[in-house]
């Protein structure tokens, strides 16, 4: 994938970047996998607003991504073909399988049309297989990988992301996960080969406030912007910056402070945290 540069005929396109899409290789989804996406405009089920800066951006359909590659064991699949995805950050892949079905998958780093992908117990560690990772030799990049057996993948799904394989011990594999944390998962729990596609997605330049409106991001206001009735670091004469630790509107610190609740299942398969 290659990153492209505008010419800066406006102020704000001079350090505007954009994908070239080289491995996209069609603009038209398979639409028996495509469901509609109803927009909340962060609000909940009862009219209130409960993420602030959310609404517009621009009208997509779903794409229903097939996370359970279990459900069809040893049985071939060909990638018809890489698309995008405007729900998520990677490349999706159209699989056509042997028995006639279709399904998306996430797709990894290098895979391309025409190539044939399996998951199974058995089958060649290569890009977008899947299989238990008890079957999946230490020092392997993975994506795609479940944190509970049958649960479906959870871990490693956005662009570029990989989890790496360290060690293994009795019904446990040592999981290096994407944030540096190791955490031990369940033998059977299922992980895909290679890296998720779209790995310079990191290095876009948003570059103009409209491009985060197509996203469906609003406009963000500054604390010290606003007046001291609606904001703890609002009021002030001239331009004051604060006069203490940032904190969000309803005076939670918002900058190193750990809001992460204790989660009895995971913290206690956390080997190593991630600082």
């Amino acid at each position: 994938m290659a990153i492209k540069k505008y010419k800066p005929i406006t102020p704000s396109r001079r350090f505007l970047t954009g994908y070239k899409f080289e491995e996209i290789t069609t603009d038209r989804p398979e639409k028996t996998l495509l469901k509609p996406l109803k927009r909340t405009g962060g609000r909940n089920n009862q009219g209130r607003m409960t993420i602030r800066h959310r609404g517009g951006g621009h009208k997509r359909f779903y794409r229903i991504i097939d996370f359970k590659r279990y459900d069809k064991k040893d049985i071939l699949a060909r990638v018809h073909s890489i698309e995008y995805d405007p729900i998520r950050s990677a490349r999706i892949a159209l699989l056509y399988y042997a028995d006639g079905e279709k399904r998306y998958i996430i797709a990894p780093d290098k895979l391309d049309v025409n190539d044939v992908v399996v998951a199974g117990e058995d089958v060649e560690i290569k890009q977008g297989n899947a299989m238990p990772l008890r079957k999946i030799p230490i020092g392997t990049m993975i994506h795609n990988v479940e944190l509970k057996p049958n649960k479906g993948a959870q871990i490693a799904r956005s662009a570029g992301a990989n989890a790496e394989i360290i060690a293994k011990e009795d019904k446990y594999v040592h999981v290096k996960m994407p944030s540096g944390a190791v955490q031990l998962i369940r033998a059977e729990c299922y992980g895909s080969i290679g890296q998720v596609s779209n790995v310079e997605h990191s290095s876009i330049v948003i570059g103009k406030a409209g491009r985060n409106r197509w996203l469906g991001r609003r406009p963000h206001t500054r604390g010290v912007a606003m007046n001291p009735v609606d904001h703890p670091m609002g009021g002030g004469e001239g331009k004051t910056s604060g006069g203490r630790h940032p904190v969000s509107p309803w005076g939670l610190p918002a900058k190193g402070f750990k809001t992460r609740k204790k989660k009895k299942y995971s913290d206690k398969y956390i080997i190593k945290k991630r600082k």
